[in-house]
């Protein structure tokens, strides 16, 4: 299971109050060295060197709050666009992306072209551009689902339409293709507990958010109304009870990370005994699933009171819960009424985004959803640079370097589980730029009127795609991402680490930079994902992905010391008014920085080759990394969006990605010369390095 840099969901953000004027608009150290060398002969796209020296105020001292130290001017300047939720450094090259997806969509969508494929994703576009059409069409593309969810006579039969993949609508349990975690070379069905319409539990069960349950409802009875319900107001609370019911029975999401409690292999009988009451053989059938006879259970305990939730609520509740979803599920294919109510509530409500996105921006959207990698292979083949792939590989592998040795000094581990370790960082396997294997879409049929029949043929092509794979050997070739998301993450299961072709540029990475900015930007990202084989849940697996236990007792007992003191440290940061960080739901990605970042400067110390950095513009190389840190993570987000990253994403917000990692590190205090009346001093003996 892949574990992403930034949540593909609610992305990293912080919502930062900046100084209305600024002293000076270049961080300074608290030292300056006494010699300044000139910046590289070939300039970088980020000022002299690969920083943007404009963007700090040096009147915020490092010590205080390194984040606004180092960005607050930029921030000051640069507001939230009223189409986005957030915008930073993730955000302004995603654009950048998109801009570039675009002029290649238009090319293909204008002119005919004599491939296949690239007809389809022109075809794809134009379909989804065509809101004259879409509004003619009104309802009728999917009229039939509503009418067989309408018409379900057992509760047996809805689930039969709900496990159809061209009928998106939530169902409380949900079976997928996955990975087997303690067989890399196979696949297995997983069944996990679903349903739900508000992002996390919580948003049903705490008073907090007890305005939002009264506008979700509101929100409900005006899209069963757009979409020609009757008595949309009580349906509304009806469905929002249900849900609520359903909420009430799902894991808290700090749960759900523990891989090992969430891996529970059972035979068919043993799935159909804990699913007792539901028609889960029925669904099975219906996915054609049904001849599996290995399952693994994810929400053990959840499953047999969800399974009675379903059996005795009425037929009536849940067809209206469907309908419901449904609708919602292709608000955005539908007419502009519908479109704009769904708009209205998830994007301005929930994340307080003030406007719509352009219509090419939720175009680009869809296509890179349906046809992700053939748009990816125009992409590569337009807009990436061929050195950069094998100037990539040459950082990780120095990364790669300096992680075995620090491995190999730690002084909580015990020798026998440094050989375990080291032999998994060697096998970690890179995957950099884009796929060696592209996907073949020729399966799939698209239509150049028919936006809401490419979702359904889309939706039922990837489903099949995942289905064919039963019964074969693991695809370890396959992506996650495509080439065309500014990203990164690692998979766990197969034990590698993937950095698509759109994050390796400024100012992630620049081959004109100087290196500490590389380092201290691509290079803390590789030793973010490397990390990630290290942390909490990803150290749960070997060399070859399984999920297995292969350390010393002592090892564990010392490794959980390290890391509940690492969660404690970022459960204190209170990202809004009475809303602090959750350290256990974000310690995975707290344990990636935390170590990745210590390597990565381990990792640039090595690259001198033991000659001294040189010092530009008065700044050293180790100032010049943290910077460069905090460069990559400055970040803009509306205080809805941040409540929710809260809530629901395992990233701790932006300022605290700076801040909590930099604050751990020795070599941080010495740059900066922080001292102890400084707010982010922590004394020695509470500094936290696991890795």
């Amino acid at each position: 299971m892949g574990r992403a840099l930034l949540s593909a969901a609610v992305a990293v953000g912080i919502a930062c109050a900046v100084l209305a004027a600024c002293t000076s608009p270049t961080p300074v150290a608290s030292s300056p060295p006494a010699v300044s060398t000139q910046a590289p002969a070939a300039l970088a796209q980020i000022g002299a060197f690969g920083l943007d020296l404009s963007a700090g105020d040096a009147g915020v001292k490092a010590g205080d709050n390194f984040y606004l130290h180092a960005s607050a001017t930029w921030l000051q300047n640069n507001p939230i666009p009223p189409d986005r939720t957030r915008w930073g450094t993730f955000e302004i090259l995603a654009a950048k992306s998109e801009s570039a997806v675009r002029t290649l969509i238009e090319d293909l969508a204008q002119q005919p072209s004599t491939s296949p494929t690239e007809r389809k994703i022109g075809d794809y576009y134009r379909a989804f551009m065509n809101e004259t059409a879409i509004e003619a069409a009104g309802l009728t593309p999917i009229a039939q689902d509503l009418q067989r969810i309408a018409t379900a006579r057992d509760h047996a039969e809805l689930i039969r339409v709900a496990a159809d993949p061209t009928v998106a609508a939530r169902m409380p349990i949900t079976a997928s293709i996955t990975l087997d975690q303690k067989n890399p070379d196979r696949y297995i069905v997983s069944v996990t507990h679903s349903g739900l319409g508000l992002p996390e539990r919580e948003y049903y069960l705490s008073d907090k958010f007890a305005d939002i349950r009264t506008k979700y409802v509101a929100h409900i009875s005006r899209l069963l109304t757009l979409a020609g319900q009757t008595d949309s107001a009580a349906k509304a609370r009806r469905i929002l009870a249900l849900e609520t019911s359903i909420a009430q029975l799902h894991w808290p999401i700090a749960e759900r990370r523990d891989r090992e409690r969430t891996y529970n292999r059972r035979t068919r009988a043993e799935l159909l005994a804990t699913l007792d009451g539901f028609p889960i053989q029925a669904a099975l059938a219906a996915s054609r699933m049904d001849q599996q006879q290995e399952f693994v259970i994810r929400e053990l305990e959840a499953m047999p009171k969800l399974a009675a939730l379903y059996r005795n609520t009425p037929l009536e509740q849940w067809r209206e819960y469907m309908i419901h979803s449904c609708i919602s599920a292709n608000a955005t294919l539908l007419p502009q009424a519908i479109a704009e109510e769904h708009f209205d509530f998830y994007g301005r409500t929930l994340n307080g985004q003030p406007q719509q996105r352009d219509r090419w921006k939720r175009g680009v959207e869809v296509v890179n959803g349906a046809l992700g990698e053939a748009v990816g292979q125009a992409y590569v083949k337009r807009y990436f640079p061929a050195d950069a792939k094998s100037k990539m590989l040459d950082l990780v592998e120095n990364v790669r370097r300096a992680y075995g040795e620090r491995i190999d000094n730690l002084a909580w581990m015990t020798p026998q589980t440094k050989v375990v370790a080291r032999e998994k960082l060697a096998a970690f396997r890179v995957k950099v730029g884009y796929p060696d294997r592209w996907r073949d879409y020729s399966a799939l049929e698209v239509r150049a009127d028919d936006p809401v029949g490419n979702s359904k043929r889309a939706a039922l092509f990837e489903f099949n795609r995942r289905l064919a794979r039963i019964n074969q050997p693991t695809d370890r070739e396959e992506w996650n991402m495509t080439p065309q998301t500014v990203n990164a993450y690692y998979n766990s299961t197969f034990n590698e680490i993937v950095f698509p072709a759109a994050i390796l540029q400024p100012p992630f990475f620049d081959p004109n930079a100087d290196p500490a900015v590389n380092y201290g930007g691509i290079g803390g990202v590789i030793g973010h994902e490397m990390g990630h084989g290290f942390d909490d849940q990803g150290a749960k697996s070997d060399a070859r992905g399984v999920l297995r236990d292969w350390w010393q007792p002592q090892d564990v007992s010392a490794f959980k010391d390290l890391t509940g003191r690492l969660a404690n440290q970022y459960a204190t940061f209170e990202a809004l008014p009475g809303l602090k960080v959750n350290g256990q739901l974000t310690l995975g990605e707290n344990i990636g920085d935390n170590g990745g970042l210590s390597v990565s400067l381990a990792a640039y110390r090595l690259s001198l080759q033991d000659r001294p950095a040189p010092v530009l513009n008065d700044l050293t190389g180790q100032q010049r990394f943290f910077l460069s840190w905090a460069q990559v993570w400055r970040t803009q987000i509306r205080e809805q969006r941040l409540r929710n990253q809260v809530m629901t994403d395992s990233h701790s917000p932006a300022e605290f990605r700076v801040n909590g990692t930099v604050r751990n590190m020795p070599e941080w205090y010495e740059a900066f010369s922080v001292q102890p009346d400084q707010k982010l001093f922590l004394p020695p003996d509470q500094r936290v390095t696991i890795w």
